[in-house]
């Protein structure tokens, strides 16, 4: 096999729809990948025998109803000896694939946000990573656990061929070691969003960062190496079977390939996103891209695309557009350019890029050694007059210009990199230090800066150009906006976060109880306050209205045309007549209900589900008292009640049942074995009534509201993330049906408690779009309360 140790296009594959998100080697067929995309599928190709060396599609998956985000195989096994494919979506779902059926053969539900990594180990494990912050361990169809510790979205993870260690990089810039399912270390030196992460061997690993950085980390915690090549976000890395050189794709539209520590060679794409990239068993290179072609890339010359192939591939190249603002032009210097003469002298290094005057268009193109030439990669739009626009990265910081100094001739040339803001002599100062040049060349560096910096003014242009996972206004990485809109990217967690402050005043006197509308409430006054009345609300809410007699009187009604086999005895109604007593009634010195009461009270709840909503209405009322809080709450019975509960508030249950059970759960906050029992039962009692937002119901929906509220208070002070993350999207559900203004008020409040004074969760609360959920009830003034949350919450999302 003849090599040329350099990469060429073998070829373009028009597979998707949309931009391809993820790639990986597929265990079978032999040569076969995997892609996903954001049109929804996956795809198997292989390669195929025609002329062309191309691939076909094998087999298509579809499954996702949203973007598909991120593909792992799963080794093959006795029961799957082809593997399995498992992909990852903004769905929140993960889907798992044979090689035959176009349909999953599961679906794994846990996640609370968009699934954007997958990494699979051994024996079937598969770890997952999601915006939700978190990462999942699933084995055998089910979550064994959650990895929580990150502030902000999982955007990679890989599993060590050491069994146990696990790997997640994030948004909040860090890198996290796990075993058994506990952090063991946190790498720092990123300085923005942990994109991606690739395993050399069972002690090291690369990461790959918005910062333009590729980092070499030991596990033991050390950073043994920096990378610094790509202009824009890194998003994807794939190693070598040697576990040295590796490759790289980012936001500045290339491929890279690194050898023996440094990039090599550099492939442009016409086409802004590189997302992600493999490599195949051969060598080959496989990327995928925001135009949804994938490219295959080789260094064997008989598998390299025919002449007329290539020859089209470049002038596709030749006729893309660059924004010099969105630095992938990278330390060119804008001012004064060459005309086409200046591409007769050789470029110096491969992916070296110049640009060049034609007529009175600049052309932007780059050095390609194996090929000896420059090929032109794009024009250049805007002209040359962009400069002060900070586009140059360098060592992942942005500057305004970064100059090239060669010192001695045949030497390595330095990099100099200045903002017009600096001193001039300072900056020429550190340069020499840094380089360990004589302070003699201290005039003649700073008054080259001087003269090759004339006219510009001082700071950065306005900057332009779209953020490619929000489709706002292009991030600049390390940036911030000071102004009051400022805040951090949900997804990508860069830009600076700016908490709303505002006095925590206790309520004054004269203003009404929200929940209640008890006193003196006056909506004009509260406007005319800055203190926030409504959250945190930290106790719980109850429900605590109640005529005891009619409740009896209905009993005792359904009692008398129940079955004679479920009819209960005079003694047992005297019984739960003494204990509704008890419960509700004025006297609260009377006796506290008895240990036999509260058992047949309980005994009485299992009655049939169209008779018993009146003992539930009863039980509602008791589980406020400490006894029977202890009682039915502890922890054996504890999850008795929680079951029992649950199983009334089923979807196709009766609605009388549902609300009274969630009533009657929102009451248990009341005690704290009740809130004990609650807490360590949230995600299976958050999950259920969660589905009753379906139900066409408005007590129905006040109840839900008010128990999501009353978690959002238990949860306030606890650092419980995938607690928090449940409330928030629960409520987030919950408001897309809700229509009584009660039950959106509640939510509102349930909100405004889960996010205040926890940045985490405004992130979290920001990534699920809660402020453009929320926003139609800030102007409401009917009940006013309404619009005033509203407008609180909004300003802690800010």
């Amino acid at each position: 096999m003849a090599s040329s140790n350099s990469y060429k296009l073998r070829c373009s594959i028009p597979g998707h729809e949309m931009d391809v998100r993820g790639l990986t080697a597929a265990a079978f067929p032999e040569g076969a990948f995997v892609s996903v995309s954001r049109d929804r599928t996956g795809r198997v190709w292989v390669p195929n025998s025609s002329p062309d060396r191309g691939f076909t599609e094998m087999h298509c998956m579809s499954g996702h109803s949203n973007f598909v985000s991120c593909v792992c195989i799963i080794a093959p096994s006795e029961t799957y000896p082809r593997g399995l494919i498992a992909t990852g979506g903004n769905d929140n779902n993960i889907c798992v694939f044979t090689m035959d059926r176009p349909q999953p053969l599961i679906t794994l539900k846990g996640h609370k946000n968009t699934v954007c990594t997958l990494s699979s180990g051994k024996f079937g494990t598969l770890l997952s990573g999601s915006w939700d912050t978190t990462a999942k361990v699933w084995l055998n169809e089910k979550c064994m656990m959650t990895l929580q510790g990150h502030s902000a979205a999982v955007w990679a993870v890989v599993i060590l061929p050491e069994q146990g260690l696990m790997l997640s990089g994030s948004a909040d810039k860090t890198i996290k070691l796990w075993k058994a399912g506990r952090c063991e270390r946190t790498f720092t030196g990123h300085e923005d969003c942990v994109r991606g992460l690739a395993v050399i061997s069972s002690t090291e690993f690369f990461s790959c960062s918005n910062d333009t950085s590729i980092r070499r980390w030991q596990v033991t915690g050390e950073c043994s190496q920096v990378y610094y090549s790509h202009t824009n976000y890194i998003y994807s890395l794939a190693v070598f079977p040697n576990g040295q050189d590796f490759v790289s794709t980012g936001e500045d539209r290339t491929l890279r390939i690194w050898r023996k520590g440094e990039c090599a060679q550099t492939i442009r794409l016409p086409a802004q996103s590189v997302w992600c990239c493999c490599i195949l068993p051969n060598g080959d290179i496989a990327v995928g891209a925001s135009d949804g072609i994938i490219r295959v890339f080789t260094e064997n010359e008989d598998r390299m695309a025919s002449a007329e192939d290539l020859q089209a591939f470049e002038d596709e190249l030749s006729k893309a557009t660059i924004d010099p603002k969105t630095g992938d032009l990278g330390d060119i210097k804008m001012e004064d350019l060459p005309g086409r003469e200046h591409l007769n002298e050789p470029g110096n290094r491969d992916g070296q890029t110049r640009l060049i005057k034609d007529d009175q268009k600049v052309e932007a193109y780059q050095w390609s050694v194996s090929d000896g030439r420059w090929v032109k990669i794009g024009d250049v739009v805007g002209g040359s007059n962009q400069q002060t626009s900070k586009s140059v990265m360098y060592e992942g910081k942005e500057y305004d210009y970064v100059f090239t100094i060669d010192v001695n001739e045949g030497g390595p040339s330095m990099k100099l990199p200045y903002n017009v803001s600096e001193d001039p002599w300072l900056t020429a100062h550190n340069f020499l230090q840094k380089n360990d040049l004589s302070p003699m060349f201290l005039d003649q560096v700073a008054n080259f800066i001087i003269e090759n910096t004339k006219g510009h003014v001082v700071g950065p242009a306005q900057s332009s150009g779209v953020d490619p996972f929000t489709g706002g206004a292009r991030y600049i990485p390390g940036a911030s906006d000071n102004g009051p809109g400022s805040g951090a990217d949900p997804f990508t967690g860069s830009g600076r976060y700016i908490p709303g402050s505002g006095p925590n005043i206790t309520t004054p006197a004269g203003v009404a109880d929200p929940f209640t509308g008890g006193g003196a409430y006056s909506s004009a006054a509260l406007r005319e306050m800055t203190t926030n009345i409504y959250f945190p609300k930290t106790d719980g809410v109850t429900f605590e209205q109640a005529n005891a007699s009619q409740i009896f009187a209905k009993l005792k009604e359904l009692n008398g045309g129940a079955p004679q086999e479920q009819r209960l005895s005079e003694e047992v109604l005297e019984s739960l007549e003494r204990l509704l007593g008890s419960v509700c009634g004025p006297d609260t010195d009377g006796p506290p209900p008895t240990i036999p009461e509260i058992n047949l009270l309980w005994k009485a709840a299992h009655w049939p589900e169209d008779i018993v909503f009146p003992v539930l209405d009863i039980l509602r009322l008791a589980v406020r008292h400490p006894h029977v809080n202890q009682t039915l709450c502890g922890e054996a019975e504890g999850i008795q009640l929680c079951n029992h509960l649950l199983n009334l508030m089923r979807p196709e249950g009766r609605p009388a049942n549902q609300m009274l059970a969630l009533r009657t759960l929102c009451n248990c906050f009341s005690g704290r074995h009740g809130r004990a029992l609650l807490m360590a039962q949230r995600e299976m009692v958050l999950s259920r009534a969660a589905d009753l937002t379906a139900v066409c119901n408005k007590n129905i929906h006040i109840a839900l509201a008010t128990l999501v509220l009353n978690y959002a208070g238990c949860l306030h002070s606890q650092p419980d993330l995938e607690g928090k993350a449940q409330c928030l999207s629960v409520a987030s559900r919950a408001l897309e049906t809700v229509q009584d203004k009660e039950a959106v008020f509640r939510l509102l409040v349930a909100l405004g408690t889960t996010v205040a004074s926890d940045q985490t969760a405004q992130d979290l609360a920001r990534s699920l779009g809660v402020s453009s959920q929320i926003s139609r009830y800030s102007s409401m003034s009917d009940p006013s309360k309404v619009g005033e949350c509203c407008q609180l919450v909004l300003k802690e999302l800010q």
